[in-house]
């Protein structure tokens, strides 16, 4: 037997054989239903064989036959009702178990998200691609499937999906180019560092998503469900579906909260917060003024994050406070970081490690927060040191400033564009899709070795303009990406060391080092920060101004 466990109340399997209901009974299966009709092939044996074994062993049995490829709206509810009237768990087969896990998923889809479905049903080995409209729709049939179709669909309305949508415009003006995003507003996610270190207001980094979509593309205020690229459709919550010549993805990553136990409850109170949070980053500020003494925690997850320095500015800034305020010396700093190293790129470590002296802050390698208790003031890490035996140690704080676990989106972990890890899988050096050549990624949710920054988005974005009109030509890319991403790491208030690197940790330097060395904290990338940074994005990143980010060309072969 082949037993593919979809989730605690059902598994499915190809067909089984009468011996082997005892086995089923023994790994604690209560009911059998049968989804192939009999006669489907010569040495198929009937159900009354089936369901005498399973009497036998103490099981109940249902018959649903379902004619391969021929799963109707009906079969899925009686499957739904089976479910709910037999006694669990259910194990349930058909030839390959296909038919099962299909009635399975649109039995569910009233109460499940589609997401959830499909996950579940690909982990257990089986793709619902054909159905997934169906599973989109509430398991029913879409009776209307005459919606919307683009030239280009861009699906995210975050820095990359406008910056290219405006690059591709400032190309060719003429495309029919609709964004699909959900969002009402639009953030400046950098500025939440400076929101937290006191520097800017929350309220500037907010604009509404509506003011910033350019001048002749259409918006869709719509979540994904789901992709079928090979019949070049977006499928819309509500099961509308929306057709393409060439699609963008770059909805970003997901803060994944709930998977710190205790996190998402204490988050915004008992001195936790988080400056990947627009309405917490103020809250960070709030408690750097308000401690004068004790412990304050810094934690850094598993990679892949966005802007993976940003745990080690938010320490850096409010430790700068501190000393600023003469409190420092009564508060333990400490950074708690799930990896290895302080930061990934060798040539600027020795710059930060000089501030980690200065704050006298203990680096805690190996250390990922898995649960918090807010009330009591502890956190709990997971220790896993080289060469050592696992260990939970738990620890006491008066605030915590906390970086979350992060994923690719759902929608686009359980997409046939996903890698194995779950990211949209590219060439990394024209972002190009591996498999379906009418589609680019860029931005965090996409599986190139880069940084996942908005300054590696901004120099993307005119690198897949170019590579999907070249495209659109009826050339190949022309437009190559080096890896470029950039981390202006706020070390203190007034002075930043300016990281930027390449693939294979190779430094790219945007100024001579006269004017800004980025291996040395420097006022110059302090003004650029604070004052330059914020209106590039808004008025050149945004509007398809290329301000530094020039495609690097190649010719075509």
């Amino acid at each position: 037997m082949d037993i593919k466990t979809i989730n605690a109340q059902i598994s499915v399997s190809p067909q089984i054989a009468p011996s082997d209901l005892k086995d089923i009974a023994a790994a604690g299966f209560r009911s059998v239903i049968c989804n192939r009709p009999d006669g489907e092939a010569a040495d198929q044996p009937t159900f009354e064989e089936i369901e005498s074994a399973a009497k036998d062993a103490g099981l109940e049995t249902r018959y649903l036959p379902i004619v391969a490829g021929k799963v109707q709206d009906e079969d899925a509810d009686d499957f739904g009702n089976a479910l709910l009237e037999l006694p669990g768990p259910v194990f349930a087969y058909c030839r390959t178990g296909t038919r099962s896990a299909t009635l399975w998923s649109l039995s569910q889809a009233k109460t499940m998200a589609p997401s959830d479905i499909l996950a579940a049903t690909k982990a257990a080995g089986y793709d619902m691609a054909g159905v997934v409209r169906r599973i989109v729709n509430g398991g029913k049939t879409p009776t209307d499937t005459a919606d919307a179709a683009f030239d280009v669909v861009i699906v995210g309305g975050g820095a990359a999906g406008i910056a290219v949508a405006s690059s591709l415009l400032s190309r060719k003006p003429g495309l029919d180019v609709a964004i699909i995003d959900p969002a009402d507003i639009h953030y400046y996610q950098p500025g939440w560092t400076m929101v937290g270190g006191g520097i800017f207001d929350a309220e500037t980094t907010a604009k509404t998503m509506g003011s910033l979509i350019p001048s002749g593309v259409h918006w869709l205020k719509s979540a994904v469900a789901a992709f079928e690229p090979k019949d070049n459709a977006v499928i819309l919550d509500g099961c509308r579906v929306v057709k393409y010549n060439r699609l963008v993805v770059c909805p970003g990553l997901k803060l994944d909260w709930n998977k710190v136990e205790g996190l998402v409850e204490t988050l915004g109170k008992n001195g936790v917060t988080s400056n990947y949070r627009y309405d917490l980053a103020p809250y960070t500020w709030e408690l750097v003024k308000g401690l004068k003494k004790g412990r304050a925690l810094f934690t850094q997850p598993p990679m892949p994050i966005k802007c993976a320095g940003a745990p080690q500015k938010a320490m850096y800034l409010s430790a700068s406070n501190w000393e600023r305020m003469g409190v420092l010396k009564d508060i333990d700093v400490q950074f708690m970081n799930a990896g290895g190293v302080l930061f990934g790129i060798k040539d600027y470590v020795p710059a930060l490690m000089e501030y980690v002296e200065r704050y006298n802050a203990d680096l805690n390698f190996f250390h990922n927060l898995v649960a918090v208790d807010g009330p009591a003031k502890t956190a709990t890490f997971a220790v896993n040191k080289p060469d050592s035996d696992p260990e939970t140690v738990t620890v006491e704080f008066d605030m915590m400033h906390v970086t979350p676990p992060q994923t690719a989106p759902d929608f686009i972990r359980v997409s046939p564009l996903a890698d194995e890890a779950g990211w949209i899988d590219v060439d990394q050096s024209t972002l190009r899709h591996k498999e379906y050549e009418n589609i680019w990624s860029l931005g965090d949710v996409m599986n190139a070795p880069n940084a996942k920054t908005a300054a590696a988005a901004r120099v993307q974005a005119p690198i897949v303009a170019e590579n999907l009109v070249d495209d659109i030509d009826g050339k190949s890319p022309t437009a190559i990406y080096n890896g470029y991403g950039s981390c202006p790491l706020t070390v203190e208030r007034g002075k930043i060391v300016l990281a930027e690197f390449g693939y294979g940790g190779t430094l790219l330097p945007s100024f001579p080092k006269w004017l800004i060395d980025g291996t040395k904290p420097t006022r110059a990338a302090w003004v650029l920060k604070e004052q330059i940074l914020p209106p590039v994005y808004w008025k050149a990143m945004l509007r398809g101004k290329e301000w530094m980010a020039k495609p690097e060309k190649v010719s075509a072969s």
